[in-house]
């Protein structure tokens, strides 16, 4: 036992040593690198657009690819993902909406992917919110599942989710990581 806390002592006294060189390195004091080190990878965003009279935020972290093999690597085939980190991605409606055709009540929901090398992808509208993103908290928790064909563009090193078309009565939100976009096509009432 003593020769593992000596090892664990070691380690500890060896990395607080590392990171006061880098610190230096760097110009920064022991306090300045210890709070850039806790500054985390996946950064909060947040998109808020509205169309017509609804409102749609959408909050989550934007993991970054980092040279990484995203789809087919990082992400599965054909398993479900939270496309975010850390806490699961949210998107709030304030009216009911339609999403690819196909209704979606106001509220709150986790969103969901089941990416797949051929064919259409699977996405996911899940009433489980304030959690993280995994695991899937199941399908009897989900109010909307749509297929989506995803296309491809110019890469997008950080995870982003944006409206590049917005019209009187919809928009079309883009989730897009590395050269993958998945268009999600939204109708909006003009009705008060």
């Amino acid at each position: 036992m003593r020769d593992r806390t000596a090892v664990v002592r070691l380690t500890f006294a060896a990395s607080l040593c590392l990171a006061l060189i880098v610190a230096a390195s760097r110009g920064l004091s022991a306090q300045e690198e210890e709070e850039w080190q806790a500054i985390p990878w996946s950064q909060r965003g947040v998109v808020e657009q509205r169309v017509a009279y609804t409102d749609v935020r959408i909050s989550y972290n934007r993991p970054v690819a980092r040279d990484r093999t995203l789809f087919g690597g990082v992400v599965n085939w054909g398993r479900i993902w939270n496309p975010g980190a850390d806490s699961a991605t949210t998107i709030a409606l304030s009216e009911d909406v339609q999403v690819e055709g196909r209704n979606l009540a106001a509220g709150r929901y986790t969103l969901w992917v089941i990416p797949r090398q051929q064919g259409p992808w699977t996405l996911i509208f899940n009433r489980q919110v304030d959690i993280f993103h995994t695991p899937y908290p199941g399908e009897a928790s989900d109010a909307l599942r749509l297929e989506i064909a995803p296309t491809t563009g110019a890469h997008m090193e950080v995870l982003a989710f944006y409206f590049p078309e917005v019209r009187k009565d919809g928009a079309t939100l883009r989730l897009h990581w590395g050269s993958t976009i998945l268009p999600i096509r939204m109708q909006m009432s003009t009705e008060p």
